[in-house]
């Protein structure tokens, strides 16, 4: 964002919202307690969340978020300390989440679908001095391997039953804490994120990386103040989470979903008076698979995100639902860095590079490709903390991955004459299914700990509704036999269940590289072939 920022228009001579905001709060400001005591005098009761019958003004948002603070604090959390946040879209989500910035402690939220070795290794890798668990999801704490030592203090949100996990229930809030000192460049969270050839990496996102996530995201949505802002997504992943920025920054209301509903959308858009939505990748595709009703257009969405749909899906979306989908580009490592316009001038693409932030194309050197050349996109940020510090407790990848000051996104990227970035694939082996990261390291981990298989290797297969199918070709010992069921129950419990595999594929002798590496670009150019069991074709259930 440029210093001009505010000087933007939205009508006339009037700055838009998201504008108005980077002037009211300087560098030194971008923090979650000033922001939120300033627009809580700023907005009073106007509300700020909306989740089932809940609703908080932004005084009262203000008044939680100390008093969660303060309750940290009596149970010894200080400043730096991680809070692991094991919970689905509930209110105590955003209770916890909001103590921590406050006082200036690291949440850690884990995706509820996570078991086994993902778990673990959050764990080992985060070391909390807090778990916060939602009740339904401490049968999978007990999936951790024994070894890991968890936090001895753990609160539950929710009736607890019968479990080996030792926890209390989230305490009653009271008293309220005054802000801790924390700095813009502070972390407020590490998201996990998939990793490739290891582990889930930890990403360090400072407190004012979610200042610029509402800014730049406001931006490219046209949002204005008194929007609602309506999200299905899950808390635990940067979109939902940065909504919420979104709305406290513009003057906006939040409304939160407890999970996504192809059938029950557009009913709860209805009764939310929802102006701004967001969708990615298959979830456009659901919405449009569903039979048509003549309340197709009665709604008050005015655009919603639509990142990772499929260019075909955007004109029937758009002529069905009239509502444009918004193309855009980020991550958790970065910020909402590319945008397209509404409505979409180029479908499919990843839209115009967002003021503020600088983008190269590359080679394996690191030296800029021309216009219309692909090679792997590197971004930095012209404001300071607007992106990651880096991964948790991994200094060599962050070393690898911020090597000569720039991002290196992974992705393969093409920018065209005219301006516009277009998305190729991946650098390296990783996989998008239903809105959520893959990857194929973590997923031959678990298949391979099977003691009749002697080698696997997971790669993307194309899904009906866009994105990526998980697929397993799988060599067994000498002797051994196995079906594609027999590989689905063994990951039940050792992976997400996003994770498991829907094609399985049994083979004489893998495909290899004269260095003796196996060459999935080859299983992957085959498709799915005569011998591909298929889960879903056979009506096998993945047992969450």
């Amino acid at each position: 964002m440029q210093a001009d920022a505010g000087k933007t228009m939205e009508q006339g001579n009037a700055p838009t919202v998201w504008a108005r905001a980077v002037d009211l709060f300087p560098p030194q400001d971008r923090i979650l307690s000033t922001i939120l005591t300033r627009q809580a005098k700023r907005y009073g009761d106007r509300i700020l969340l909306v989740a089932g019958e809940t609703r908080w003004t932004y005084v009262q948002t203000a008044a939680i978020a100390a008093a969660s603070a303060q309750t940290l604090i009596d149970a010894g959390i200080k400043p730096g300390d991680r809070v692991a946040l094991m919970c689905s879209n509930r209110v105590e989500f955003l209770q916890v989440y909001l103590g921590c910035a406050w006082l200036g402690a690291i949440v850690v939220p884990i995706n509820t679908a996570l078991r086994g070795l993902q778990l673990s290794h959050i764990f080992r890798n985060a070391r909390p001095a807090l778990l916060v668990v939602e009740a339904p999801f401490l049968a999978a704490i007990e999936t951790v391997d024994a070894e890991v030592e968890l936090p001895s203090r753990r609160w539950t949100i929710g009736p607890i039953t019968e479990t080996r996990t030792a926890s209390v229930p989230l305490p009653v809030l009271g008293d309220e804490a005054r802000p801790g000192a924390v700095r813009p460049g502070d972390t407020v969270a590490i998201l996990y994120t998939s990793g490739t050839t290891g582990p889930a990496k930890g990403v360090c996102c400072p407190q004012a990386q979610l200042f610029w996530w509402g800014i730049y995201s406001a931006r490219a949505l046209g949002i204005r103040e008194g929007d609602v802002l309506f999200t299905t997504l899950p808390l635990f992943h940067t979109n939902a989470l940065n909504a919420f920025y979104q709305a406290m920054l513009n003057g906006c209301t939040y409304v939160l979903e407890p999970k996504f509903s192809a059938s029950g959308f557009w009913a709860a858009a209805r009764a939310h008076q929802a102006t701004v939505g967001y969708l990615l990748g298959a979830m456009a595709s659901m919405l449009l698979a569903q039979p048509g009703t003549d309340d197709d257009r009665a709604h008050r969405l005015r655009v919603a995100l639509g990142g990772g749909v499929p260019q075909q899906i955007h004109q029937p979306f758009l002529e069905r639902f009239g509502v444009p989908l918004i193309d855009g580009y980020g991550s958790a490592e970065t910020n909402f860095v590319f945008a397209g316009s509404i409505p979409s001038d180029r479908p499919g693409a990843m839209g115009h590079l967002a003021d503020g932030v600088e983008a190269r194309i590359v080679d394996e050197n690191d030296s800029e490709l021309p216009d219309g050349q692909a090679g792997e996109l590197v971004l930095r940020a012209s404001e300071p903390f607007a992106f990651a510090t880096g991964y948790f407790g991994m200094p060599e990848k962050t070393v690898e991955a911020w090597r000569n000051l720039w991002f290196h996104s992974g992705d393969r990227v093409v920018r065209d004459p005219d301006g516009h970035y277009r998305f190729i694939d991946r650098m390296k082996d990783s996989i998008r299914r239903r809105g959520e990261n893959v990857s194929s390291w973590e997923v031959e981990q678990a298949i391979q700990s099977h003691p009749a298989v002697a080698a696997c290797a997971i790669y993307p297969l194309p899904s009906e509704l866009g994105e990526d199918e998980v697929a397993a070709a799988i060599l067994l010992e000498p002797g051994q036999s196995l079906q594609g069921v027999d590989i689905v129950r063994h990951c039940e419990g050792r992976i997400a269940y996003f994770a498991i595999p829907r094609y399985v594929r049994i083979v004489s002798q893998m495909p290899l590289t004269e260095n003796g590496k196996i060459r999935k670009g080859a299983l992957r150019d085959a498709g799915v072939t005569p011998d591909t069991w298929d889960r879903e074709a056979a009506g096998v259930r993945v047992r969450r």
